[in-house]
C-alpha cells in the first residue's frame, strides 16, 4: 500500500498477525528482501515492512538533504504514528539496521526489542568517519554518471558479498530485480544521506541502552562479527549470535536460521 507522510509517500506492505514487527532493509533493497522470512515472522507478528526513502515502490526526491538519517527516523516514528502503533519491535539489516538503532536511542519508548543483522552504530573515528563520506559522495557521483545498471553490477561485485555467488541463480536474479526497481538518483542520495560516514557515530550511546537487543552475524562476514563482538559488550542487554556458512546479508544466505533466531527472540519476555 502507499502511504503518504507530509511530503513523502512510502510504500509499505503489512502481513501476519500479533504485534507489530518493524522490518528495515539495507542499502539498495526494499521491502521484497524479507520475502523468505515472512511466512515463518508472519505466523507470530503483524510484520510493518517499509520502503525505505529512494528504494523500492517509496517515493525518491531530488533533493540530497530529504534522505538524512535523522529525517529517515523521524518519517518512520510519522509511520508509525499514522499506523496507530505506539510501540514496536524493530529488525533491520546493514543500514536498517543503523537507523533502526538511531531510533532506538532517539526515541526508546517507541521500541520494545531490537533486531541488527550485519550493523553497525557508525563510525567513530571523526577521520575514518570523514573519509567515509568522501568515498561515498565520489560513488554517489559516479551512480549518477554511470547510471542504474551499471551500480547495480558494480554493487553486487563488491567483496563483501562475494558468499551470494553460492546462492541459487533465481535468488540472484530476483535480488537483482530488487535493485533495479530502485533510481539512480535514489540511491546516490541516499548514499549522501544516510552513509556511515554522515551518521552520528553512536558507539557512546550504547552503554545507555535499555532495549534487549539481538546482534546476528553470518561467520563468513568477519568484519561485522568483530563489530557486533565490541557492540554485545557495551549494550547491556545484548547478545550475538553467529551463523554458519553466511556472509554479510545473513538473511539471504540462511533464511530459515535466521527467521528461527528471531522468532525465538521475539517470544521471550
Amino acid at each position: 500500500m502507499k502511504i503518504s507522510l507530509a511530503d513523502l509517500t512510502f510504500q509499505v506492505a503489512i502481513d501476519g498477525s500479533g504485534p507489530p514487527l518493524l522490518l528495515l532493509h539495507g542499502f539498495t533493497g526494499n521491502g521484497q528482501t524479507w520475502q523468505p522470512l515472512v511466512p515463518a515472522l508472519a505466523s507470530q507478528r503483524t510484520l510493518v515492512i517499509v520502503d525505505l526513502i529512494g528504494h523500492g515502490g517509496s517515493e525518491a526526491p531530488r533533493d540530497p538533504s530529504r534522505y538524512a538519517i535523522e529525517r529517515c527516523v523521524s518519517d518512520l516514528i510519522q509511520l508509525l504514528d499514522h499506523l496507530g502503533m505506539t510501540r514496536v519491535d524493530l529488525c533491520g539489516y546493514s543500514m536498517g539496521g543503523r537507523i533502526g538503532l538511531l531510533l532506538t536511542v532517539n526515541a526508546p519508548e517507541r521500541v520494545g526489542r531490537q533486531i541488527l543483522i550485519g550493523s553497525s552504530p557508525g563510525i567513530a573515528d571523526p577521520v575514518e568517519r570523514a573519509a567515509r563520506l568522501a568515498s561515498d559522495e565520489a560513488l554517489a557521483e559516479r551512480i549518477e554518471r554511470e547510471g542504474l545498471e551499471w551500480f547495480v553490477d558494480y554493487w553486487a561485485a563488491q567483496p563483501i558479498f562475494a558468499s551470494q555467488q553460492r546462492l541459487p541463480v533465481a535468488a540472484r536474479a530476483a535480488q537483482r530485480a530488487q535493485r533495479l526497481a530502485g533510481s539512480a538518483h535514489g540511491y546516490a542520495n541516499a548514499l549522501r544521506g544516510m552513509s556511515a560516514g554522515r551518521q552520528p557515530s553512536l558507539w557512546e550511546s550504547l552503554p545507555l541502552i535499555a532495549t534487549p537487543t539481538l546482534l546476528i552475524t553470518g561467520e563468513l562476514d568477519t568484519k561485522y562479527c568483530a563489530i557486533a563482538e565490541r557492540m554485545v559488550a557495551q549494550i547491556p542487554r545484548s547478545r550475538h549470535v553467529i551463523v554458519p556458512e553466511a556472509g554479510h546479508a545473513v538473511h539471504l544466505e540462511q533464511p530459515q536460521t535466521v527467521a528461527a533466531l528471531i522468532g525465538e527472540f521475539l517470544r521471550e519476555r
